[in-house]
Formats: structure tokens, C-alpha cells, sequence
């Protein structure tokens, strides 16, 4: 697949602020494939444009994540209609789990999900995310799960998913995989960049045996330092240097 973009007219269609958050979109994709964390053409990260029709970006389905460019993003309505021409199509399946979320949560800006070997193995455990590393401790908190109920195409899901995700920014989707929620990209990527490094530690810890406990104070201690950090717009440091990344390695992105 290798349709041609036609930037220049994608740029006279849409604000300058649209353009810019198509590069973050973008940028965030090139992200998630450099540290490994695709699913092949699989798994989805959209981003609201500010404004009262609730139009949001999502990647063209069928492109690798190291492929995507900010003009190659579909941008669609709450219906999962494309509202600019594209020769691409949306998976329905992220179009199900992103609208639900970005209809209910005017702060889930971005929304981030990712089918990785560690954050699927995780979601598989009776118990979930266990709070044995400091990278766990810290976002334990800030989880909830939802129950898989089978491939995201029955739209009646949309309701019990909000319910369950209700004020949280890290979601564990039950045998399925990761979710991250933020005002930015920056935002979500550090989340599940957090949640994702939690996951890997835990698999990793109980393939190599005996788990060294942290104590209940110890736990205690750290739930109650890591409130309101993912809100604290943690991006500011990261996120840039993030980007720079980007830019020295994937700088097609901006296409």
C-alpha cells in the first residue's frame, strides 16, 4: 500500500493547531515502533482536535507504525466517517474502543493502545499488575481493567468500557493487551511507557523465580507520592527529548 498524500492540500484544509497535532500523533506512532511496541498494522492511537464536533485522528489502517506520517492520519467523526478525503480505511474494532473513551472524557485527549508480548501477559494474571517494582508501585493506583468480551465490534461494549475505565489514565484491557489516556501525546506515552516497563518487569521477575516483597508502608508510601503524576504534565521534559529522537531517527514523520 502506497497511496500519495497531498500535504500542501491536506495543510489548506485544516488549522495550523490540526497540523500540529498531526505531527505529535505521528511522531508518537514512530514512537511506539521504535521501542518495539507494534502489532504489525494492529493496535491504535488517536487524538481529539479541540472543538465541538468530537473529530479525532487515527492511524490509516493497513500502514506499518514506522510508515505513518502526519498527513497520512484519517481524521473521522464519533460515526467512524472519514471528514477529509483519504484513501485509507479505519480498523473498526480502534475505532469502537477510542470513540467510546474520547466521548465520555473531554481530558482523554489521546488515546493510546498497544498489544505487546509483556502487557498481554500481564492482562491474562488473575491479579493483574502486581505492585512488586518501583515503576508498578507507582502507577498502581492509577489502573483500572475492563473484561474482554471478544473483538471491540459490538458498539453496546462502548458503555461498560467507560464505566469501568471511569477516572483512570492506565487501563488494562483483560486478555487483550494496554491502554493509556492523556491531555497530550506526551501525556499517554509516558503513561503507558510506565505501564509497559511495569508489565516487562513483572514477566520477567516471575520466569527467573522467588519475588522480593516490598513492604505494606513501603507500598503505602509510594501510591501516596505518585498522586497526581501522570496529571503533572510529566511530558515536559521527556516528551521534547522524545521528539528530538524522532527526528534524528524517523524525520519522514513530518510528511
Amino acid at each position: 500500500m502506497n497511496h500519495m498524500i497531498d500535504t500542501q492540500k491536506l495543510k489548506s484544509q485544516i488549522t495550523e493547531k490540526e497540523w500540529q497535532l498531526r505531527l505529535d500523533l505521528a511522531a508518537t506512532y514512530r514512537l511506539i515502533a521504535m521501542y518495539g511496541w507494534d502489532d504489525l498494522i494492529y493496535t491504535h492511537v488517536s487524538l481529539r482536535i479541540p472543538g465541538p464536533e468530537h473529530h479525532f485522528l487515527i492511524n490509516p489502517y493497513g500502514l506499518m507504525f514506522d510508515e505513518i506520517t502526519a498527513s497520512s492520519l484519517v481524521k473521522i467523526d464519533l460515526n467512524g466517517d472519514a471528514v477529509i478525503d483519504t484513501p485509507y480505511e479505519v480498523n473498526p474494532a480502534g475505532f469502537t474502543i477510542h470513540s467510546a473513551i474520547h466521548s465520555a472524557r473531554e481530558d482523554a485527549q489521546c488515546v493510546l493502545h498497544l498489544h505487546t508480548n509483556d502487557g498481554v501477559a500481564v492482562s491474562i494474571q488473575k491479579e493483574g499488575l502486581l505492585p512488586i517494582s518501583q515503576t508498578s508501585m507507582l502507577i498502581h493506583p492509577h489502573i483500572a481493567y475492563h473484561d474482554y468480551e471478544g473483538l471491540a465490534l459490538d458498539h453496546s461494549e462502548k458503555e461498560r468500557l467507560v464505566a469501568d475505565i471511569g477516572n483512570k489514565n492506565l487501563f488494562i484491557l483483560r486478555n487483550h493487551g494496554t491502554l493509556s489516556v492523556g491531555q497530550t501525546c506526551g501525556i499517554a506515552f509516558m503513561g503507558i511507557y510506565f505501564l509497559e516497563t511495569a508489565c516487562s518487569a513483572q514477566i520477567r521477575v516471575q520466569s527467573a523465580g522467588s519475588i522480593n516483597l516490598p513492604s505494606k508502608q513501603a507500598i503505602k508510601t509510594t501510591k501516596d507520592q505518585s498522586i497526581g503524576m501522570l496529571d503533572l504534565a510529566r511530558d515536559r521534559l521527556a516528551w521534547p527529548a522524545l521528539l528530538r529522537k524522532v527526528e534524528r531517527e524517523s524525520p519522514d514523520y513530518k510528511n
